[in-house]
């Protein structure tokens, strides 16, 4: 924080409620609050239910305050309830982009809702939304297209809501399967040298598909889908010839196909089918040289009705905070970072 800052009058937050809900919101030896100050680039200091913010950030902080106090009634909000709190109202994003400060939280009481469709997910996961509005936007894609692009840095969800939408079309019979793809560049897509099955050979490139799957359904129960091959995972290599029919189907880190394999997956679509695609054109491991098919892909579908894309940023990070703003300083440097 520059000396400007803490020269600047301080914004002071009286919090209504006894001694527990202060508890629930500050966290241990007032953790949460200091999340927080370091969210907005504030100083945060705390004297009884009375709280003292300083900084250009100074009123964002103080209605993120409020907010938090708010969602604190009833429970104790864990270190990752202030994380997610804080991707949803856009703390730190002014630091990153060398913009004034950014009064995000004039509106913040919540988000505006998803459509009702979306609100209704199927998974185990009770408290799964949208948490900003690109990924309202890019729900609402998935259930509105056949083919979906989501395109964009690591971290915002893009793997984690296609697969809760095919989870959702699981349970409503709407698809009969779920495949779930992605290219094996790293291996040339030559598995042989590896040890075991198909699956064993493949399990290492899928493991984000996996992690999400158990979080969203239960290892249990995906185990028993997998046996029953109602979930099928496959190396792209292995989709040539295929028409996938009633299926809901996957192809993560497509930044990594080459046209040829892009339109080759493309095609494979059948009837009742859905598909997902995402990448993110910034971690390209092809070859130097090579296109990619994703960016290639986006471009030519471009106007082709039927076809939606979402262009996640920075802004859409659901990590800790630190991560947009690695994405945005990387964005900064360029191609000059190898």
């Amino acid at each position: 924080m520059t000396a400007a800052a803490r020269n600047k009058k301080p914004i002071t937050v009286k919090l209504d409620g006894d001694n527990t809900h202060l508890a629930n919101l500050c966290g241990p030896l007032d953790s949460n609050l200091r999340q927080i100050a370091d969210g907005w680039n504030v100083s945060i200091s705390r004297r009884g239910d009375h709280v003292s913010i300083t900084g250009d950030q100074a009123k964002a902080a103080a209605k993120a305050v409020q907010l938090f106090h708010r969602r604190a009634v009833h429970k104790a909000l864990s270190v990752d309830d202030i994380q997610l709190g804080m991707v949803e109202l856009g703390a730190g994003l002014a630091q990153t982009q060398g913009k004034p400060a950014v009064e995000v939280a004039e509106t913040l009481p919540e988000l505006p809702p998803v459509d009702d469709l979306s609100l209704n997910l199927r998974t185990r996961k009770s408290d799964l939304r949208p948490r900003t509005p690109r990924q309202r936007e890019y729900l609402n894609h998935i259930l509105r297209h056949d083919i979906t692009f989501g395109i964009g840095p690591a971290g915002t969800g893009k793997t984690w809501l296609a697969v809760a939408c095919a989870i959702d079309a699981l349970e409503r019979e709407t698809v009969q399967r779920l495949v779930l793809t992605r290219p094996a560049v790293e291996a040339g897509e030559r598995l042989g040298f590896l040890p075991g099955d198909l699956v064993q050979k493949v399990d290492p490139y899928l493991r984000p598909l996996y992690d999400a799957l158990y979080d969203l359904m239960g290892i249990e129960r995906v185990q028993r889908l997998f046996e029953k091959q109602t979930i099928e995972i496959a190396p792209l290599a292995y989709m040539r010839g295929r028409t996938l029919n009633h299926a809901f189907v996957i192809l993560d880190e497509a930044q990594n196909t080459t046209p040829e394999q892009m339109k080759m997956f493309l095609t494979r679509i059948g009837f009742g089918s859905k598909a997902v695609i995402n990448g993110d054109p910034s971690q390209v491991d092809l070859p130097r040289g090579q296109a990619s098919g994703l960016i290639h892909a986006v471009d030519v579908l471009r106007d082709v009705q039927g076809i939606a894309t979402t262009q996640f940023t920075s802004r859409d990070v659901v990590r800790h905070p630190l991560v947009a703003r690695i994405v945005d300083a990387y964005e900064k440097a360029g191609d000059h970072v190898a």
